[in-house]
């Protein structure tokens, strides 16, 4: 038996759900890429897609996954056989560095962990110690979607800033979080900030965005050679509407993309980021009552390094397997599955798992993937404390 029937639910970190008026505005003819409508929608998404991200800089758009955005951000300021700075707290910030090691980079590493946020005081020993200004960006993830873990990126520039003039960049990976949790470019001192068309901006997989200051455009001048592709100039001043996007645009996305800041500019964006901060909270208290008198473990401990996007989680293996699986057949809802967490300490696939709550979300959306976890539990024999479901109801009750 099976109560699946009916329209699925994705409570995956990305990509996520897409507004049925994102979809409506992609469902159309291809239109004329030359001249007309088109071309006056794209230069209108330009100032709505820097008020997201809080920024008075430029932004260059990609036909490109997060991953994209990654190389766009390096090969507009780093040149090969240069040095970065890579604070990792999950999959994510190696998989930045892992980039950034393909194009010739130097990577100088410092790892936190996945429970742990990133350590301003080391980044500031780091660059004290780089006196011959090697170092020429700090990488870190706002969010890095694996381990949910929230990093502070004002703190980050304060280190840097607290060195007595080091110049390098600060570049933020903000894919999992823009549009979700609160994220000032210019106030917070970010050089770079990319992002990607599937998680709080609420599109499918397709579009990656690169947000950069008079700094990063000093940086990028100073380079004799970027890959035409990726050159952002172009894309931020063109002269011709094909070079926003390095040749043919990615129509029906920018579409959804009008559409979807329509919808993010219609309710607010810091009403965005409480609404996401208040869901966030829902899911947390739920887990929590679950995990008194169960394995069931938030993977971050502190609520302020926890971000309001997703939401990582651990139990004793296999069981996070066996309740994914679980609740996708009978429920319809699907998890996320655990990435880099493979340890004794953090169990990998099979005993850790993810909650999206990013984009597209809503009180009734979170406390049913809640109700459909709570009932897979029930089902699989999967110890767990009482009172998660009432919990949750408090936080959305609450005035």
């Amino acid at each position: 038996m099976t109560d699946a029937g009916g329209r699925p639910y994705r409570a995956i970190p990305g990509p996520s759900v897409v507004p049925d008026a994102v979809l409506r505005a992609m469902h159309r003819a291809a239109p004329n890429i030359y001249e007309g409508e088109i071309v006056d929608l794209t230069a209108g998404l330009i100032p709505d897609l820097k008020r997201v991200a809080r920024t008075e800089g430029d932004v260059a758009i990609y036909i490109a996954n997060g991953h994209g955005a990654w190389e766009a951000a390096l090969a507009n300021t780093v040149a090969p056989g240069e040095r970065v700075l890579v604070v990792a707290t999950g999959r994510f910030g190696h998989g930045w560095a892992e980039i950034a090691q393909a194009r010739g980079l130097e990577v100088e590493l410092i790892d936190c962990g996945t429970r742990t946020p990133a350590d301003p005081a080391r980044v500031e020993a780091a660059l004290r110690a780089d006196t011959d200004g090697r170092i020429k960006a700090v990488m870190a993830t706002h969010v890095d979607t694996a381990s949910s873990l929230r990093n502070d990126i004002a703190g980050l520039r304060h280190a840097i800033d607290a060195t007595g003039g080091h110049p390098a960049l600060l570049m933020a990976d903000c894919i999992a979080s823009l549009g979700c949790d609160r994220f000032e470019m210019d106030d917070w001192g970010a050089d770079v900030a990319v992002a990607a068309s599937q998680k709080g901006l609420m599109l499918p997989p397709g579009l990656g965005f690169v947000f950069f200051n008079d700094r990063a455009a000093s940086a990028r001048a100073r380079l004799s050679v970027v890959s035409k592709y990726w050159d952002w100039v172009p894309r931020a001043a063109p002269e011709r509407f094909y070079q926003y996007f390095g040749g043919t645009a990615p129509t029906h996305h920018l579409y959804g993309l009008r559409a979807a800041l329509d919808i993010i500019h219609a309710e607010g964006v810091e009403a965005v980021w409480d609404r996401h901060e208040r869901l966030a909270h829902a899911i947390w208290a739920a887990c929590e009552a679950w995990g008194q008198g169960g394995a069931l473990r938030l993977n971050i401990a502190d609520p302020a390094h926890r971000s309001r996007a997703v939401t990582a989680l651990a139990l004793n293996p296999p069981d996070a397997t066996r309740l994914r699986g679980w609740m996708e057949q009978h429920t319809g809802v699907t998890l996320g599955i655990g990435l880099g967490m493979e340890s004794a300490a953090d169990p990998g696939a099979d005993g850790a798992f993810r909650i999206g709550h990013m984009g597209h979300v809503n009180a009734h959306m979170v406390l049913g993937v809640l109700g459909a976890m709570e009932a897979g539990m029930q089902a699989l024999d999967i110890v767990h404390g009482s009172g998660a479901l009432a919990a949750a109801a408090g936080v959305i009750a609450a005035p």
